[in-house]
């Protein structure tokens, strides 16, 4: 299998955005982003994608058992949430005060921090 590296352009989901899931298993769920991963186009959303990883014991957990854990989810299954609590598609304008691009929702028009 061929792995497609996407580096050519930014991503519209940063860490700390609130996002929507459109697809699979957890489809309707909300959480933040606390990690993204360029490279493989996914990011960890909290609470959202849990699975069971099964730990021996060791100095940080002494019993072991299973853990649950979020995995990974692709960015094209997540959209991000606006100020109003709409689930948007993201486009970049530039800003006329600090002459930065910025973020902004097409649904709406705000600017996303």
């Amino acid at each position: 299998m061929f792995k497609i590296y996407n580096m050519h352009f930014k991503l519209s989901i940063k860490k700390g955005d609130t996002v929507k899931v459109i697809a699979g298993e957890s489809k309707g769920q909300q959480g933040k982003v606390l990690m993204v991963n360029v490279s493989e186009n996914t990011a960890i959303v909290e609470a959202i994608n849990l699975v069971s990883k099964h730990s021996k014991p060791n100095t940080k957990n002494t019993q072991g058992g299973i853990i649950k854990k979020e995995a990974p989810i692709n960015i094209s299954n997540l959209m991000v949430i606006d100020t109003k609590g709409n689930a948007t598609r993201i486009g970049r304008m530039l800003d006329n005060k600090t002459n930065k691009l910025v973020r902004y929702s097409k649904k709406s028009g705000e600017v996303i921090k």
